[in-house]
């Protein structure tokens, strides 16, 4: 698995920033590209398009990097939130 991910460089945040966008909006926006770099780690872990993914799979997925945080610790998982 990728580690230590960064989801959203400065200059991609900042250009959200500089958008005429509402802080929701922007909020929204930073979400969506974020979202797009773990569901492309989690396609290629699973080796399927990230097209061809589907809600159970991200789920399990999602369950899994969540195992490997608490059993292994939060170096070893994937998303590294606390």
């Amino acid at each position: 698995m990728i580690n230590d991910q960064q989801y959203l460089s400065q200059e991609e945040s900042m250009e959200v920033e500089m958008a005429l966008l509402t802080s929701q909006e922007k909020f929204l926006t930073r979400l969506t590209i974020s979202s797009l770099r773990l569901l492309k780690i989690i396609a290629a872990d699973l080796q399927v398009e990230i097209s061809q993914l589907t809600p159970q799979q991200i789920i399990t997925w999602m369950e899994k990097d969540s195992k490997i945080r608490r059993e292994e610790g939060i170096d070893k998982a994937v998303l590294k939130w606390e």
